[in-house]
């Protein structure tokens, strides 16, 4: 964040267990203050996967709100990596398998915004009423899809949709982690989601409820309409609107 100016967002976030789940295993930090808003979804055997989202949730909890635009990503990348290797050494302790979650991570600064994810979780932005999805899936499906193999239609409902090919606490090495950018406009919104959401809602109802007139609703909506839809996974998605930058000062 510059010293020159900071943007003002109004932001909320909703989880549930889903229809079918008795058993949340999704977390998400929710830093209008910061800049910083995340949602995690994580996977295991006993719970572990609660254990999972709940280790990003905490470390992305502490992150200094006042970091400045350079600092404020490796900050994010750093506590990523240290869950990462925690989840992959309590894994081989328990001789459970793995223990992990996907998480995707929005960051604004100075009219800018930067998304780092790993896995299927998802960032979609909102403006002027077009609904655009700016993350991709690190998924088998979504191999296919690339491949010519599936059509995106039909890659929802695909029997493999809930194989992921990156996670924080998958793989030997360090996260692997894609990150995108772009400018912040006034009125953006933008929505973190696990795949609970994207699984139950086609697109087009997704930007319908994401345009409800405060956005601060949103997430209470479009959780709903996913439980209506019997959503067979956990739901969580947090909403993020930005305003207009604050005069310099």
């Amino acid at each position: 964040m510059t010293a020159a100016s900071r943007t003002r967002f109004r932001s909320a976030g909703r989880t549930d267990p889903g229809a079918r789940r008795a058993h949340n295993e999704d977390s998400f930090v929710e830093r209008p203050e910061a800049g910083l808003w995340a949602v995690a979804d994580g996977a295991g055997g006993h719970h572990a996967g609660e254990v999972a989202s709940g280790m990003i949730r905490d470390a992305l909890a502490t992150v200094p709100d006042d970091l400045p635009a350079g600092r404020v990503l490796d900050e994010v990348q750093e506590r990523l990596a240290k869950v990462h290797a925690a989840l992959r050494q309590a894994g081989a302790r328990q001789g459970s398998g793995m223990i992990a979650s996907t998480v995707v991570v929005l960051v604004v600064r100075g009219g800018h915004f930067a998304c780092l994810w790993s896995g299927d979780s998802r960032l979609y932005r909102l403006r002027d009423g077009a609904l655009q999805q700016l993350t991709r899936d690190h998924s088998l499906v979504q191999e296919l899809v690339d491949a010519g193999m599936v059509r995106p239609d039909e890659a929802e409902n695909h029997p493999r949709a809930n194989v992921i090919t990156r996670a924080i606490g998958a793989g030997d090495d360090g996260p692997e982690l894609e990150r995108t950018s772009d400018r912040v406009l006034p009125g953006d919104r933008f929505l973190l989601c696990t795949d609970g959401l994207t699984k139950s809602l086609p697109s087009g109802e997704i930007a319908a409820l994401l345009a409800t007139p405060d956005a601060t609703e949103a997430p209470e909506r479009l959780v709903a309409a996913a439980l209506a839809r019997q959503a067979s996974d956990n739901v969580t998605a947090v909403v993020v609107e930005a305003g207009a930058e604050d005069p310099p000062g």
